[in-house]
């Protein structure tokens, strides 16, 4: 394996209500999710650059291998303004229920928050903001 590559290449966040969820990440992001049907599974893929840096990933629903839930993985998406107040104060409006309120990892880190989904998953925000 290349030392210069990221070690995740591709992350799946399980939703129960495709439309809904889309319209939640859409709404706090401020970016638009392309719809796919791969088979059985509905995918909505989050804007992805594939030489660029971090992981790509999707939101999938297919009840069957699929499940919401607050625990396991936590996914952090970098808040695309650069400022975490920004995407933090569209959560709730959007329908998402703020967990943990933005904290300071440490100066070199920067600042995350935990999120509810509106499909019952949790998911981090990340900024040095």
């Amino acid at each position: 394996m290349s030392n210069d590559m990221n070690v995740v290449g591709w992350f799946e966040i399980p939703v129960a209500d495709m439309d809904r969820a889309v319209k939640f990440y859409e709404a706090v992001f401020g970016y638009r999710l392309e719809r796919h049907q791969m088979g059985a599974i509905d995918m909505a893929w989050f804007p992805m650059q594939p030489e660029s840096y971090g992981a790509m990933g999707a939101l999938v629903c297919n009840e069957e291998f699929y499940k919401p839930s607050t625990e396991g993985t936590l996914v952090y998406f970098h808040a695309p303004t650069g400022e975490l107040d920004n995407e933090l104060g569209k959560v709730e409006v959007a329908g998402g229920k703020l967990l943990i309120p933005k904290t300071q990892i440490s100066e070199e880190h920067g600042h995350m928050a935990v999120c509810l989904d509106t499909e019952g998953n949790r998911i981090a925000l990340h900024s040095m903001k």
